[in-house]
């Protein structure tokens, strides 16, 4: 029978013999401890946490000074731990950073390792502590160590912003003024919007904007929450249930419902019309005669004929009716500018893409002339074609012929 290993390290043996202790329980049974005994081990265990969590971290930035990862044919410690125990590279990475952060700040490491905070005021102290020129961080770090006797991480972190004030407090609101400028502005540059579809009938997405711009729309969504709106637009007896239900669910719908009543008119125009989605449905569809979908022009996605039919009714989207009346398109030589009605048309002939064949452009298409009009050209359906920006640039580019072909598609070529 094989010897077991004994760890030599007292690290190795110590690890060794916590995991044999977690072990030991784990078939233990919690609905045997009194409430007492499930208080105290909650918080003894949070405070192991934040001792296993220093000591791991310090074994990691040691291995990553070790190149223990490279040893190993992996690009860094991180990587190779990330592949071994089958966690995310930028946990690891994070792990191995606060190791190497605790090693040059061994006050916060000392508190961490005797469980006087958790790892979570740990990285916000040593993320204000570095934010400060080296003669200042001892005093910044004793002061916000002290603070987290009595502050969370979140309320720690407020009070970071403010370390100024302790370390030199008669420049500290000039020095104040310089650290929110540079964080609006790094924020102001990090802005993302990400939409993207599922493919089963819902739409995710996630964003980054400045604080000033979550802090508006926590308020917006507050607003239509709020019970007043609710029973102005859903009746009596909606708010209040909207004015419980505050978690994701009911802002997601809040958000929904901002998106669907924004006043169109309150949009920039996109191609010399609203910001207005287009929803394509038949007249037999729209009075209920037959059951067939509606189309969304911009995405060529289709949905249930009760919802384009609700559509119609509240205005939200505009509806195309196909098959029956609409108004006048054609303008003659009146007025040289397209109208919003024919440049629906153009669009809803075309697709919504560009006429130019091979482009796939949808997006803020421009109504043009085929023949000019300055040279005598109507403004009408069977003069116009819609082009993107870049097309629409090269139609007057007298360095560039186009070509029109039956099908009603474009297509450039550079003069010779």
């Amino acid at each position: 029978m094989a010897t077991p290993t004994i760890p030599s390290h007292r690290v190795n043996a110590a690890v060794a013999q916590m995991r044999d202790t977690a072990t030991s329980v784990a078939d233990t049974p919690a609905w045997s401890m009194t409430d007492t005994e499930a208080a105290d081990a909650l918080v003894e265990l949070t405070r192991l946490e934040a001792q296993v969590t220093e000591l791991k971290g310090r074994v990691a930035a040691h291995a990553d000074e070790q190149q223990v990862g490279q040893d190993r044919g992996a690009s860094s410690t991180a990587a190779w731990l990330a592949h071994e125990t089958k966690q995310t590279r930028p946990a690891m990475h994070r792990m191995v950073k606060l190791g190497q952060d605790l090693q040059r700040h061994p006050l916060t490491r000392s508190a961490l390792a005797s469980a006087v905070i958790c790892p979570e005021q740990a990285t916000v102290i040593l993320r204000w502590v570095d934010t400060l020129p080296e003669e200042h961080q001892d005093t910044a770090e004793r002061h916000l160590l002290d603070l987290a006797a009595d502050h969370d991480a979140k309320a720690l972190n407020r009070l970071g912003k403010r370390l100024w004030e302790v370390i030199d407090p008669d420049g500290a609101d000039a020095r104040e003024a310089e650290i929110l400028e540079r964080q609006e502005q790094a924020a102001a540059r990090a802005m993302y919007l990400k939409v993207w579809d599922d493919g089963d009938g819902s739409t995710y997405g996630s964003f980054k904007m400045p604080h000033l711009g979550g802090a508006a729309l926590r308020k917006i969504l507050a607003a239509v929450m709020a019970a007043k709106h609710q029973n102005a637009t859903k009746g009596a007896g909606t708010g209040h249930l909207a004015a419980v239900r505050t978690g994701p669910e009911a802002q997601g719908q809040a958000f929904y419902e901002l998106l669907m009543r924004f006043p169109k008119n309150k949009l920039p125009k996109l191609g010399g019309l609203n910001a207005t989605l287009l929803v394509t449905i038949s007249e037999d569809a729209l009075l209920g005669r037959l059951e067939q979908a509606g189309t969304i022009l911009d995405t060529g996605d289709r949905i249930s004929p009760a919802l384009a039919r609700q559509l119609a009714c509240e205005a939200r989207i505009l509806p195309v009716v196909l098959g029956s009346e609409s108004e006048v398109l054609d303008l003659g030589r009146e007025q040289r500018l397209h109208s919003q009605a024919q440049r629906i048309a153009i669009t809803l002939r075309q697709h919504g893409q560009c006429a130019t064949e091979g482009c796939e452009r949808t997006s803020g298409l421009h109504a043009h002339h085929i023949r000019e009009w300055t040279k005598g050209g109507p403004t009408d359906l069977t003069n116009a074609i819609g082009l993107c920006h870049w097309h629409h640039m090269r139609a007057h580019d007298t360095t560039y012929d186009m070509t029109h072909h039956p099908n009603g598609s474009v297509s450039f070529h550079r003069r010779i």
